[in-house]
């Protein structure tokens, strides 16, 4: 049973591609010529598809919100504008809460596009736009509870609001606006400057610092790398717990040695103004586990390790 209803329900989904075409267009020319918001309304579970496609065109670049049918009838209608466009959402096309404020949203100047399983039907007709969501059965074996059909519907709504994020040109930095809590947002709107250590929370030694000294900034900056810096005070190079692992590999004499000699020279930096997840991908790149930041005259300005990114969940 549970492999017949998605079946029914895959094939359902399958048979609104060839729909696709004249009025779904239409639709979207609407939709992008009003200034105003998308308003979708529905009841029953209409209603509760029609929640989800307003809240999937809200994050996708097209503002949106959904108003109950019923609720519209009792004062909710003082939401719809003569700009916005309203989505009515019936398999049937004859729900009487929808067919009762039609009248009403076309008496306020608004446009209105049916989504239904009869092109025959009242709400259909009287529609600016009609989408055919029509399904051939539903998946209850009784073919009475709303299954394909609500399925059908739901993606159609999808279709609806990704064809309209392509044509306003929504990007994946867009998205993350609207997405700020979320691991997209975190990822795209989070800078360098955002989770750096602030310069004085980076350790700095002199190119004739001893060993002694370098491990002592190392511990104390928690790190696991301190800047070396010339005489002009400018960077150096960078000395880290790496160095110091190949330094006794190669069997020098790290007690007599300055850390000018062991350093890594012309260390890679960032700037404050990269994105964090640009910051990941060269340390990934580069097998390292922390960078310096520098400003455009090379001054240090702060520094950030993986544990940074981890912390702010960059990675």
């Amino acid at each position: 049973m549970a492999r017949r209803v998605l079946r029914i329900e895959a094939d359902a989904v399958a048979a609104l591609a060839d729909r696709v075409a004249g009025e779904f267009e239409q639709a979207i020319e609407l939709i992008l010529a009003r200034r105003g918001r998308v308003i979708v309304t529905g009841i029953g579970k209409s209603g509760h598809v029609g929640r989800k496609i307003a809240a999937t065109l809200a994050s996708t670049g097209t503002p949106a919100y959904f108003v109950h049918a019923a609720e519209a009838a009792h004062g909710d209608l003082g939401m719809i504008t003569h700009e916005d466009v309203v989505i009515a959402i019936s398999n049937s096309g004859a729900s009487e809460e929808l067919l009762t404020i039609v009248p009403l949203v076309k008496r306020q100047g608004a446009s209105l596009i049916a989504m239904t399983g009869r092109p025959d039907s009242l709400l259909a007709r009287e529609a600016d736009v009609h989408l055919d969501a029509a399904v051939r059965e539903e998946a209850c074996p009784l073919n009475l509870a709303p299954t394909a059909s609500t399925t059908a519907a739901l993606a159609l709504g999808d279709a609806l609001a990704i064809a309209l994020l392509d044509a306003r040109g929504f990007g994946s930095e867009d998205f993350a606006r609207a997405h700020p809590g979320g691991t997209l947002g975190r990822r795209l709107l989070t800078h360098v400057r955002d989770v750096m250590r602030p310069a004085e929370r980076v350790p700095t030694l002199a190119l004739t610092a001893s060993m002694s000294e370098a491990l002592l900034a190392m511990t104390r900056g928690g790190l696991g790398m301190t800047a070396i810096l010339d005489e002009a005070g400018h960077l150096a190079g960078i000395f880290t717990d790496g160095d110091l692992r190949r330094a006794l590999e190669r069997g020098i004499d790290v007690r007599g040695a300055s850390v000018g000699k062991l350093m890594t020279r012309a260390p890679r930096t960032i700037g404050p103004d990269a994105l964090a997840v640009e910051a990941a991908e060269l340390m990934e790149r580069l097998l390292i586990n922390q960078l310096l930041v520098v400003d455009g005259s090379g001054s240090i300005l702060g520094a950030l390790n993986t544990h940074d990114l981890m912390q702010a969940k960059v990675i």
